[in-house]
């Protein structure tokens, strides 16, 4: 009887000493916020989906080393390879969504993976931001409530910007567009159309390519014949070499106006000496001036990674510059709006206070009716000089 007493007696004290142990620790840390990305990170645009993972992975670093959001949560991200490919975008969209339950996600490279994951991301009501994808219809998609917003070109209005540069660059009076056989060749076809009789000039033609083609003189031949005074191109970079390649075999010297697609990548590699003739649109540029978040930046990114010795290893920069804004201004709707709920952030993006970001002061970032951050004042011209993209003198 006495043993058994003594044994309850140690073993209320042992509960109790692990009761007050337990109480004594310290509390554990609030749980974290999971965001996504899905972008290719293989393959032939691999860099330019490694610059969208640097540039979200240094903004997270940075806002969790400030304390996080909502009372010390700290951000983690999950990245998905989707391979350029529309059903893997939308499989990895799915499985970071159900699977992961992240609270937002990033993407993505390519115009079709993005166009097939924004019904996903609607559907299902989670915060949808794009980053380098630039189709219109990815942001003016119809849908109401609309969860996709963009921090990245769109392609309206880079087809006013490409032709408004040909003409006061080159003295442009009759381009002739080469475009990629796909949805973002479609959408800039129609914005490319528009800004072409807003300008009052001339249209010499409209030439596919596709994505594996080798050779594509003869496209470009019937531009040359019908009076092409300037091409504006409009591919991702192995078909924009493809073009650049066919342009030296003709001996054609035309100016050549390109959207970004030939930013990402081994452009300069694949197309040959050609690609620095190639004057194409960014969003920003780490060489010259910089404000003071571009100066935090450039130091960030060459203490974090060993292959970054200044701006020219901030390759794309696009990439970089794009992720880190957004995710800078998806965090400040989290904290404004006091929870990670997709109806609250969806209206605190539309709702944000003024922000200082690395490519533009955001006031606003985002409204109701406009869900693209960037305008047509928020882009430079660049080119290639040898492997780094510098601007346009």
């Amino acid at each position: 009887m006495f043993n058994r007493q003594m044994t309850k007696v140690f073993g209320l004290s042992l509960l109790i000493a692990a009761v007050v142990m337990i109480g004594s620790m310290p509390a554990t840390a609030a749980e974290p916020i999971k965001i996504g990305q899905v972008s290719a990170l293989s393959g032939q645009s691999a860099k330019s989906g490694e610059a969208i993972m640097r540039g979200l992975t240094l903004a997270i670093e940075e806002i969790n080393a400030n304390g996080g959001v909502l009372g010390g949560r700290m951000f983690t991200l999950i990245s998905r390879d989707d391979e350029s490919n529309p059903p893997k975008g939308q499989m990895a969209a799915r499985e970071l969504i159900f699977k992961e339950k992240v609270t937002a996600f990033f993407g993505g490279l390519d115009s079709p993976v993005s166009l097939a994951i924004v019904p996903v991301a609607n559907k299902e009501k989670v915060i949808f931001m794009g980053v380098w994808a630039a189709a219109t219809p990815i942001t003016r998609n119809g849908a109401d409530p609309n969860y996709v917003f963009r921090v990245s070109a769109m392609d309206a209005i880079v087809d006013q910007a490409l032709v408004q540069y040909a003409m006061k660059t080159h003295g442009t009076k009759k381009p002739g567009l080469m475009l990629i056989n796909n949805p973002w060749g479609e959408s800039n076809e129609k914005g490319l159309r528009a800004a072409i009789t807003d300008a009052k000039i001339d249209l010499a033609g409209i030439e596919k390519l596709e994505s594996r083609d080798v050779d594509v003189v003869p496209q470009l031949m019937r531009l040359k014949q019908a009076g092409a005074d300037t091409i504006i191109l409009v591919a991702n970079v192995r078909p924009s070499a493809t073009v650049v390649k066919s342009l030296a075999r003709m001996n054609w010297d035309v100016p050549v106006v390109s959207h970004w697609g030939v930013s990402g990548g081994r452009f300069p590699e694949l197309a040959g000496p050609g690609s620095q003739k190639v004057h194409f649109v960014q969003t920003y540029s780490f060489f010259g001036d910089q404000n003071e978040v571009g100066k935090k930046f450039i130091a960030a990114a060459k203490k974090k990674y060993e292959d970054i010795n200044g701006p020219e290893d901030i390759f794309p920069p696009v990439g970089y510059a794009n992720a880190y804004d957004a995710m800078h201004l998806l965090a400040r709707a989290i904290e404004q709006a006091g929870s990670t709920d997709s109806d609250q952030i969806r209206l605190a993006l539309e709702n944000l206070k003024p922000y200082q970001g690395l490519i533009k002061k955001y006031s606003p970032a985002f409204t109701a009716e406009n869900h693209d951050a960037l305008g047509y004042q928020d882009y430079v011209m660049v080119h290639y000089v040898g492997n780094e993209i510098k601007p346009v003198d």
